[in-house]
């Protein structure tokens, strides 16, 4: 196998792990962040549109994490910089 093969094979075995880790923190404090709300609610129904426009805010802040992962992997197979040093 070539070096640049090589370079290849490293660059989406590590997007698929950048994808992997990013998406997996994200859902799971969005599920938790979820659950949370949904008791907040239940017991004070009265503060429950507060409660929902706070929780769409942070769950917006949280995806962004997942997004941020997604676009370093998106750099990583089609912008790889170390594809122009190993030719």
């Amino acid at each position: 196998m070539t070096v640049l093969g090589i370079v290849v094979c490293v660059s989406i075995f590590t997007a698929g792990i950048t994808i992997a880790i990013g998406g997996y923190g994200p859902s799971r404090g969005e599920g938790q962040a979820l659950a949370q709300a949904l008791e907040a609610i239940s017991r004070q129904p009265d503060e429950s549109e507060r409660i929902r426009s706070t929780l769409f805010v942070g769950m917006a802040m949280v995806e962004s994490t997942a997004i941020y992962a997604l676009v370093i992997a998106l750099i990583i197979l089609f912008a790889n910089p170390l594809l122009e040093l190993v030719k």
